[in-house]
């Protein structure tokens, strides 16, 4: 049976939402993506509020139903998911763990922070100066790497390739 609801901690909440994996990019959970801006009980109803990594993002909803399945499994009855659209999402938002596990999927993790450390918003100077932010292979760790699109496998991503191994990657882009 499972516990009071009441008795289920945030903590407990969120440790079960990081086994909860982006649909995109399956080796990075929810919580390490920073997509989770609250959990929180209104009542008997679990309330989780989701940051989507931007807000025309196809995957927003798979994430909301496996959010729910999840909690769902764990024995929580009532959920709600919320989307929050303000603050946008950024990725400085992502946690080391998340970054981690996006390198060794292959995929490089932003190189830049997306907002300057005053609070001000700063830009991913590399969509504007591509040839000169350094970002780094994530298959042999080269720094002899080169933009071929600014588009990649999806929009927040770049698409570039190592001028070493000759291995193309894709780049999340600061946002």
């Amino acid at each position: 049976m499972a516990a009071p609801q009441a008795q289920i901690s945030r903590d407990t909440v969120r440790a079960w939402l990081g086994e909860v994996m982006d649909p995109e990019v399956p080796v990075v959970s929810v919580v390490d993506l920073g997509l989770i801006r609250n959990v929180e009980w209104l009542g008997d109803s679990l309330v989780v509020t989701v940051t989507p990594t931007y807000s025309g993002c196809p995957a927003t909803e798979v994430i909301a139903q496996s959010i729910r399945d999840a909690l769902h499994a764990r024995g929580v009855e009532q959920v709600q998911v919320r989307t929050q659209l303000a603050p946008a999402w950024t990725t400085d938002w992502m946690s080391a763990k998340g970054r981690d596990a996006l390198r060794a999927y292959g995929i490089a993790p932003p190189v830049l922070r997306a907002a300057a450390l005053d609070g001000t918003q700063a830009i991913d100077i590399s969509a504007l100066l591509p040839q000169r932010v350094i970002v780094p292979c994530p298959q042999c760790n080269s720094r002899k790497t080169r933009l071929l699109s600014q588009f990649g496998s999806t929009a927040c991503k770049a698409l570039y390739q190592c001028n070493d191994c000759l291995e193309p990657f894709d780049y999340f882009k600061a946002h």
